[in-house]
């Protein structure tokens, strides 16, 4: 076989995440234990750096990989997924794995594969160890490619281990919240192997570190070693200032990629360069991590990270996937000065839309009210086009928006940008509808539409209304709840706690009996 040949055995005889979903994720170890045994188990011929989380690890895993071939040792970094070309998975001091290597391999292995069952993860990790080892590779970053206790790489015994973040993300596959999740990904934790968490959060942290005290293995804090204290953007690259918490140092470090979660994967990699230094064989010297820390994307090749690939118009490439790491390309659209913004995405079949759109800034403006409706409704699963097209002019009705199907949302006043908003929310049928400050910003006159369309929903639906605007809650709601610094302090309909506040006047005018507990109504 040829190598177009090879890749198109690849794709189409194992399964693959990328292109078959969840349906091609093969969770266990036993298959690619197999494997790498009937190859000489050549990931134990190398030092490894293992590197898990939701976001992060890809850059995290790139620079480490950059300073690492500064420092003169010899260094494969493996990745997933692929750009364009499916051996930017594998490099050896920055250089992809060669064609011929990955027919050859192929070629050799064809047979086990198919017998083994192997999914197409698995056997590009088994791949990329046994070409380190054939390349005789000194120490190698592996980044995980789904979860961490289950996934292919799980097989190596690093000398350190890695977790960036945790966010809700694959979670039909790793757990539903937060805590689950971490527990995956806490699954690389190896018996005395110390564990760095690169973004601490209370909601995750205790499981990291009772999987870590299960193995009797070191927690590192990243933002506990070190700290950015600063961040300025130098036209394709950042400049940070790190301080190290230990001995109070300074490092002026700069790093030729943009995006202002960088600060994150800087402080992370530099906490991780620091124990290697200090802690295991390997020597770094300050100007090999500086060197590497500049040059990270240039001797790695790394892309997709708030790159940059055009200036008229300007135009950025960005590998966000998930509602985690779309927050942080939210905030750094929302800081990128623009007259008209344009966003294209692409996402695989199990990523979670409803919670993803939201964090991006609004995507409508060029859009009709129909156009953007019929959106909606899409994505709250409505397939026929028929039953969208029926629900769209429902809801557009209900929100009275008849005549205004075909304007432009930009061209829309407040008010009737509030109505587009609520027609949405309509659509998939909900049996609640939740309103945060839905009057704010508009003139009177578009208030009393607003209130008016607020009761007129109350008939046919369960309506939570936040408001700061207490003649609002008076017009609109039938029983309000009074909250004061996160807790419950009154409830009822306006006419009893109106009475509530006259009695409260009459016998503690000056609110002495109980001070900070009653709001004003």
């Amino acid at each position: 076989m040829n190598y177009t040949q090879t890749l198109e055995f690849l794709f189409s005889s194992l399964p693959a995440f990328e292109t078959q979903g969840a349906t091609a994720y093969k969770p266990g170890l036993e298959r690619i234990a197999a494997f790498c045994r009937h190859l000489g188990n050549p990931q134990r011929n190398f030092f490894t750096i293992h590197i898990a989380g939701t976001n992060g690890k890809g850059s995290v895993a790139h620079i480490i990989a950059s300073v690492l071939q500064q420092a003169g040792y010899r260094t494969g970094l493996f990745t997933s997924p692929h750009l364009q070309d499916f051996r930017e998975r594998i490099r050896v001091d920055g250089e992809m794995i060669p064609k011929q290597k990955v027919v050859n391999f192929v070629d050799k292995h064809r047979e086990k594969m198919v017998d083994l069952e192997l999914s197409f993860f698995e056997m590009t990790a088994a791949m990329a160890f046994d070409y380190f080892a054939q390349s005789d590779v000194e120490v190698a970053v592996i980044e995980t490619g789904l979860g961490g206790r289950l996934d292919a790489t799980n097989i190596v015994v690093p000398i350190l281990s890695i977790i960036t973040n945790i966010g809700l993300e694959h979670t039909a596959l790793l757990g539903d919240t937060l805590q689950k999740i971490a527990a995956e990904k806490a699954g690389i934790v190896k018996k005395s192997i110390p564990v760095l968490i690169g973004e601490a959060d209370e909601r995750y942290d205790g499981v990291i570190e009772q999987a870590a005290a299960a193995n009797k293995s070191k927690v590192i804090y990243a933002e506990r070693e070190f700290r950015c204290e600063s961040c300025t953007e130098r036209g394709d690259r950042q400049s940070f200032s790190l301080r190290r918490t230990r001995d109070d140092r300074t490092f002026d470090v700069e790093l030729d990629l943009r995006g202002i979660y960088q600060n994150r994967n800087v402080v992370t990699a530099s906490a991780a360069i620091d124990f290697l230094h200090e802690e295991t064989p390997l020597t770094i010297s300050r100007r090999a991590y500086l060197e590497g820390m500049r040059d990270a994307a240039a001797h790695t090749s790394l892309r997709g990270r708030w790159q940059k690939i055009g200036d008229a118009p300007l135009t950025v490439c960005d590998t966000g996937h998930n509602a985690h790491g779309i927050a942080y390309v939210a905030r750094q659209l929302k800081a990128t000065p623009c007259k008209r913004l344009f966003c294209v995405m692409g996402f695989v079949r199990d990523k979670d839309l409803a919670h993803i759109l939201p964090e991006l800034p609004p995507l409508y403006q060029e859009m009709t009210v129909q156009e953007y409706l019929l959106f909606v409704a899409e994505l709250k699963g409505t397939r026929k086009k028929a039953d969208r097209a029926a629900a769209v002019e429902h809801a557009a009705a209900r929100a009275g928006l008849q005549g205004m199907e075909q304007r432009l949302i930009r061209n829309l006043s407040k008010g009737y940008r509030q109505r587009v908003g609520i027609a949405a929310a309509l659509l998939g049928t909900p049996k609640i509808i939740i309103l945060d400050e839905p009057t704010v910003g508009l003139d009177p006159a578009q208030m009393i539409e607003i209130r008016s369309l607020i009761r007129d929903l109350g008939k046919t639906h369960t309506v939570i209304l936040s408001s700061h605007i207490l003649s609002e809650v008076q017009t609109v709601c039938d029983r309000v709840l009074i909250i004061a610094h996160g807790r419950l302090v009154a409830q009822g309909t306006p006419e009893e706690l109106a009475a509530m506040r006259a009695l409260k006047l009459a016998f503690d005018p000056d609110n002495r009996l109980n001070p900070g507990r009653i709001v004003e109504i």
